[in-house]
């Protein structure tokens, strides 16, 4: 094993992305990691990078120095002091920003080694998740990790800098906090000085910002971790990070205006700035129209509804949806009428698999003749008409599902986004936002067979529907708003309840007695008696944002540290078993 050389009192000159021509004839000392060698017997190459780029370093003529640089190996951490020189025309490397200039080595001194690592990390080649995961300190090195972490703390500054400079305050609320179960599953700590109960990490700051509304702080926000224990998806971890906000006396316009305009602060790290203000959907027509509450704007294809056309229809399951108050309802695919009848066929399929009970098509040939499995039992006429009213022309293709309304149009929406996909509809460029609003108040839970919140039961209901609270509840419009960007929900919020008595009511409509709310939630309802102002805001899933404004399909590529889809750290091999000692102090026993 070589002796290793030592720090000392050298102080680095320049990142290894920051040499340029201008740079020619400047000594200078650079310290990183050995990203490639080059042994070209009397002359040595190798890169050198740091987290700001590579730098080409030439090691010539002295023996010695040759030797030591024969004896570096990729990851090795070393300094060099040379010279900076500018490379012959015909070895510029245009790939790196750093490629015109190179730096000639007086000294190299070796920090320390490096094992060989199990992947490379010279490139972004296809590595095994668990591997990138169990190796997250190598995986971190890489290009691509490093833009993405780059790109998150560019984010996450402009967006500081934002808000601060429109008056809010960065107030941290608790990670410790008292367990209010409503929707996912409470992470708990036990206390060891209150043997048999439990603190609960933090699902939100929810009741804690409007708290701080109570107290006077006016506009605040929060970079906030939350803790949500819930299976995952590729946009969802065990722990994540929100953009928490919330604003004394606030309506939803000053929440958009504000949001909006905080949106084209962020999107201009990465060079784009959204037009405004941002399209505003209905709850109601973006389920109708698009299949879903989060609709991918980004391309056309809307569905429209077709039920009048077929309330005297022969085919049965169309007539009787209709009679029984269900809808018939489908989107023209471009292009689709040159499907084959294989492609058809796997259209059918397809759609059957997001739920639907069958699927009905509807083109012209090239001829102008009406082709469609249904057309002797409904007749051209009636096609012939949906085809007009779907504005479908003479390439498209009208797809059709009949069913209850908002099964039709969830089974499309699943339909309509899968073929944007498939037929190359989708612009990777664009951003769509759009701000779905009026949503429902609540939900009726099938299995509980009760009311549940759409959002939580802080939001409040329109000022209007409020009569219908008793003997209609679920007629109740709140005053939410979701943000979505290219299909995926970034942000949800809404206008809060200000008035203890309203929150009760809310409450005991969710089976939530005054006994029960006293228990879980006595604190909040006690100081909303104090004089509490109307007020709202809003949290932005920051992972999610940095995920999409990176090209990531997964929020845990722009996570330092991410879990498994199974909540595991592979790293550092969480969770664990821990000391039996550990247990005893918290009145702990596990069964295994």
């Amino acid at each position: 094993m070589p002796v290793l050389d030592q720090l000392k009192d050298l102080v680095r000159t320049h990142t290894c992305g920051e040499l340029r021509p201008n740079d020619v004839g400047s000594e200078v000392v650079m310290m990183g990691w050995v990203h490639k060698v080059r042994d070209m017997g009397s002359l040595i190459f190798f890169d050198l990078r740091d987290r700001e780029g590579i730098i080409q370093v030439v090691a010539r003529d002295i023996s010695s120095l040759l030797t030591k640089a024969k004896s570096l190996r990729p990851e090795f951490i070393v300094i060099v002091r040379g010279t900076v020189e500018l490379r012959s025309s015909d070895t510029v490397n245009d790939k790196l920003d750093t490629g015109a200039v190179e730096v000639t080595v007086v000294e190299i001194l070796l920090l320390n080694e490096s094992k060989t690592p199990p992947f490379q990390i010279a490139n972004d080649s296809q590595v095994a998740e668990d591997i990138r995961l169990r190796y997250r300190y190598l995986d971190l090195r890489r290009p691509r990790m490093l833009r993405n972490l780059r790109l998150r703390h560019r984010i996450t500054l402009a967006i500081r800098n934002h808000l601060d400079s429109k008056g809010f305050w960065e107030i941290e609320t608790p990670i410790l906090n008292k367990s209010t179960p409503e929707g996912a599953r409470d992470y708990l700590v036990p206390s060891r000085v209150h043997p048999g109960e439990l603190y609960a990490l933090p699902q939100s700051p929810q009741i804690f910002k409007q708290i701080l509304m109570i107290a006077g702080t006016d506009r605040y926000f929060q970079i906030a971790r939350c803790f949500r224990d819930e299976d995952l998806r590729a946009d969802r971890q065990p722990e994540f990070t929100q953009v928490d906000i919330e604003i004394s006396f606030a309506t939803p316009e000053i929440i958009f205006e504000l949001v909006e305009r905080l949106m084209i602060r962020v999107l201009e790290e990465v060079g784009q700035i959204p037009a405004r203000p941002f399209r505003k959907i209905t709850y109601a027509e973006s389920i109708a129209c698009y299949g879903s509450d989060k609709p991918d704007l980004r391309f056309e294809l809307v569905i429209k509804d077709l039920s009048d056309i077929f309330k005297e229809a022969k085919l049965a399951p169309f007539r009787k949806v209709v009679e029984e108050g269900g809808a018939v309802r489908g989107f023209v695919i471009p292009g689709g009428a040159g499907y084959s009848r294989r492609e058809l066929d796997d259209l059918v399929d397809e759609a059957v698999t997001f739920g639907a009970k069958g699927l009905v098509w509807v083109r012209r040939s090239s001829e102008g003749v009406l082709q469609s499995p249904v057309t002797k039992v409904i007749g051209e006429g009636l096609l012939s008409r949906a085809l007009t009213q779907a504005d479908a022309d003479a390439d498209g293709l009208l797809v059709m599902v009949a069913d209850e309304p908002t099964n039709a149009s969830k089974v499309l929406g699943q339909l309509r986004l899968a073929r944007a996909k498939r037929d190359g509809l989708l612009d990777s460029k664009r951003l769509a936002f759009a701000w779905v609003v009026d949503f429902p108040l609540l939900e009726w839970d099938k299995e509980a067979q009760r009311y549940v919140s759409m959002h939580h039961p802080f939001t409040a209901p329109f000022d209007e529907d409020i009569d219908r609270l008793k003997g209609m509840p679920g007629q109740v419009r709140a005053k939410a708003y979701d943000l979505v960007l290219n299909g995926n929900e970034i942000g949800g919020g809404s206008i809060r309840i200000h008035d203890s008595h309203l929150q009760r009511r809310i409450f005991q409509l969710l089976n939530i007695g005054d006994e029960e709310a006293d228990r879980r939630f006595g604190f909040f309802l006690e100081s909303l008696q104090y004089g509490t102002p109307p007020h709202g805001g809003i949290a932005l899933g920051l992972d999610r944002i940095v995920a999409i404004l990176a090209g990531e399909a997964s929020i845990r590529e722009v996570i330092a540290f991410p879990k498994t889809t199974t909540a595991v750290d592979l790293m550092a091999g969480a969770p664990s078993t821990v000391d039996s000692r550990q247990l005893r102090d918290l009145n702990l026993r596990v069964d295994s």
